[in-house]
């Protein structure tokens, strides 16, 4: 029903969990115990207060303030207040460190399903909620330095003072590995880290990026005679003093623009090591696997937020005469904006799936290669949500804008497109056997296409691999589309099974909208419940 005026304000007021009827279906199935909780965080999410929570903290960004009023180095950085009460909202749900504080059977569906209803309405926080989860694992292996710190981990209460940490309940931990001549290559760190007599160490060098400088505690990437490690390195000495690290400015960033990020310098700065001197990076690989999952969320996320968005608005406006949502052509792009983002959704949660019950498969080999494809496809399907807006997508004044700047972000962090792909190679090879039993999973398909890909999947990894390199991308693409094929027709329904079996298999290219399916209205009113 079109409005009188033919005016649609933005969707908002409304619960993202409730009205997500295939979310909330798979939540039913295997994770019940959270249907309740995130019920109620979807309602608190869908509120016009945090819809203007998510504004006003991406509106009046983060500040750096170097000097105080007497020109001591102080290095503060002062965020909206609406900043403070999205983390605290997020960490008030256990969805920091709950996957590791219990053992109950799907908490890993809990917590993705969490993170990706938060992500609908403010992305930015997730980056130190991320960083501070995937530590967790890697601090562990040394009961010395977490045993102080658990409970400040697994606390649920947001603490935004700039204080030391033995004064506060919780913790934040950030990041900082990539510098400027090096870039996604860590090999070429050259920030120096040398031992003292009591064992700590001093770390002088720099950070290209130094993501959420005002975090408790960051974890660092340094270099020793025995090549580059990994160090723990707070924000307040043990004694209480600030670490000699001197926030040289913020990055002006495309998107991302509630959370901060800098540029660092490092002046015999305070550090303890994290693992063995020289296995710096091996250590960050294991995190890695967690922020890569927690990117594959996120841009999931985005995915649902704009469709969601753009079928709201198609549903209220009338155009040439007709309701928009009532237009073939409109029905056919909104119906594969909608199937792109059920199927980063159902992958999304059998990767969580794969975590909580350590699956090499779905940890080692297609969490990176879900992170290269569901962050890509968030670019490309945030844009068409935003045209489908036409010029109030485009504007500032609406959340489309955002999205769409927000999108390419989970591409880069934590390795680019590239990066992930020739991951992906390397862990095929490491355990080739993984991989060819997955590919059989695969070929075991119901539906052709999916049995056709995986064979052909097969017979690539079998030829040269020296000549495997360049084709990588197109290995990712093969693994991700057979994946989320075989879900779909798992879970979802016939209609939606076979729509997404056709319009993905089919050798079209990429455009969006490209295929008329059947019954998509019915498959449009299943994607949004009213």
């Amino acid at each position: 029903m079109a409005m009188a005026d033919n005016l649609v304000d933005e969707w908002v007021g409304h619960n993202l969990l409730t009205t997500d009827p295939a979310l909330l279906a798979s939540l039913q199935a295997a994770a019940p115990q959270a249907v309740a909780p995130l019920a109620a965080y979807g309602a608190e999410l869908g509120s016009a207060e945090t819809a203007q929570l998510a504004r006003d903290a991406n509106r009046h960004g983060p500040v750096l303030r170097q000097l105080d009023a007497r020109g001591r180095r102080i290095d503060a950085v002062d965020f909206h207040p609406a900043w403070h009460a999205l983390l605290a909202m997020y960490r008030r749900q256990g969805l920091v460190a709950d996957v590791f504080a219990t053992d109950t059977p799907g908490r890993w569906t809990q917590f993705a399903a969490g993170c990706y209803l938060h992500g609908q309405v403010e992305a930015g926080s997730l980056c130190p909620a991320t960083m501070t989860q995937a530590a967790i694992p890697v601090l562990a292996r040394q009961p010395e330095l977490f045993a102080p710190l658990r409970d400040r981990f697994f606390s649920r209460e947001h603490d935004a003072r700039d204080v030391p940490l033995a004064d506060k309940p919780s913790i934040w931990v950030g990041m900082g590995m990539t510098e400027k001549q090096g870039g996604s290559d860590l090999r070429r760190v050259t920030t120096t880290a040398v031992e003292q007599s009591d064992g700590s160490f001093r770390l002088t060098g720099h950070k290209w990026f130094f993501s959420a400088p005002t975090s408790d505690a960051h974890l660092v990437l340094a270099r020793t005679d025995a090549g580059p490690t990994c160090f723990w390195l707070p924000r307040y000495t043990p004694d209480g003093a600030r670490n000699a690290v001197q926030v040289m400015r913020l990055k002006d960033k495309l998107g991302n623009r509630s959370n901060a990020s800098s540029e660092v310098e490092f002046h015999g700065a305070w550090a303890q090591r994290v693992g063995d001197e020289g296995r710096g990076i091996p250590t960050l690989i294991e995190m890695a696997g967690y922020t890569r999952l927690n990117c594959v969320i996120g841009s999931a996320a985005l995915l649902r937020a704009g469709l969601v968005q753009a079928l709201h608005n198609a549903r209220e406006r009338m155009a040439f005469g007709r309701v928009l949502a009532e237009q073939p052509l409109m029905q056919t792009v909104l119906v594969d904006l909608a199937l792109e983002s059920e199927a980063a959704m159902r992958l999304m949660l059998r990767l969580a799936q794969g975590f909580e019950h350590a699956e090499p498969a779905w940890q080692r080999l297609m969490t990176p290669a879900a992170k290269l494809w569901v962050c890509k496809r968030a670019v490309e399907c945030s844009g068409e949500a935003m045209e489908l807006l036409g010029g109030n997508g485009y504007v500032e004044d609406g959340v489309l804008a955002r999205l769409y700047r927000e999108a390419p972000v989970n591409s880069i962090w934590e390795g680019s497109g590239n990066v992930m792909a020739l991951d992906v190679l390397r862990a095929i090879a490491r355990e080739p056997e993984v991989a060819l039993a997955l590919l059989d999973e695969f070929a075991a398909s119901v539906d052709a296409p999916v049995r056709t890909e995986a064979l052909a999947l097969k017979t690539l990894l079998a030829g040269d691999p020296a000549a495997l390199e360049a084709q990588a991308r197109r290995v990712v693409q093969g693994l991700v589309l057979c994946a989320q094929g075989v879900l779909m027709r798992r879970q979802s329904s016939i209609a939606a099974a076979d729509a997404f079996i056709a319009t993905r298999f089919g050798g079209d290219g990429r455009l969006v909208g490209t295929r008329a399916v059947p019954q998509a209205a019915r498959l449009l009113d299943d994607a949004l419940a009213l």
